[in-house]
């Protein structure tokens, strides 16, 4: 917003007053525009408008998702889609929607060819059993079965020694 300034020879507490009146006056009005502009953003949009951005790019709330996944899920339906059909694009998926790390296993050996196992850890699988059906449903491969496999992380020490041994290579030859 534009600050507004009198002429030094205006100065005064009357015109102060009427300058701090007029410059909340003018920031009301461009609050006033910049408001339409404001509803094409998912983020910041209100939910009626949110709805109709939702529809707009194909995206359907599910029962139960938080207002802030499903402003998350509408921001990005179309780089989603782009990304949709890879394992890269399936990986960024999972980041844009705040699920976190996944790792995607192709062609198994000893399984069928159409086979593809996800590995998640347990609280990603138990927090959005929705979603990740969702997300495979209209971003995953076409023709493919999916496999959720969980991981679960350990903490591991180990603790290490010197044990002062000398290794030595020697080459013989004719």
């Amino acid at each position: 917003m534009i600050d507004l300034k009198l002429p030094f020879w205006l100065s005064g507490p009357q015109l102060s007053k009427l300058r701090k009146a007029c410059q909340r006056f003018w920031e009301r009005v461009e609050e006033w525009l910049y408001w339409p502009v404001r509803q094409l953003d998912p983020e910041t949009c209100i939910p009626g408008a949110l709805d109709l951005l939702a529809w707009q790019r194909g995206v359907e709330r599910f029962e139960g998702e938080s207002m802030q996944l499903y402003r998350l899920r509408v921001k990005y339906a179309f780089v989603n889609a782009q990304d949709a059909g890879s394992t890269a694009g399936l990986k960024r998926i999972f980041e844009r929607l705040l699920i976190g790390y996944i790792e995607i296993e192709e062609r198994l050996p000893d399984r069928d060819w159409d086979v593809i196992k996800l590995h998640l850890t347990d609280s990603q699988l138990a927090e959005n059993p929705e979603l990740l059906q969702i997300i495979l449903s209209k971003y995953g491969r076409i023709c493919r079965r999916y496999e959720f496999e969980v991981l679960t992380p350990l903490q591991v020490q180990l603790h290490t020694a010197d044990c002062g041994h000398d290794n030595g290579y020697l080459v013989a030859s004719l």
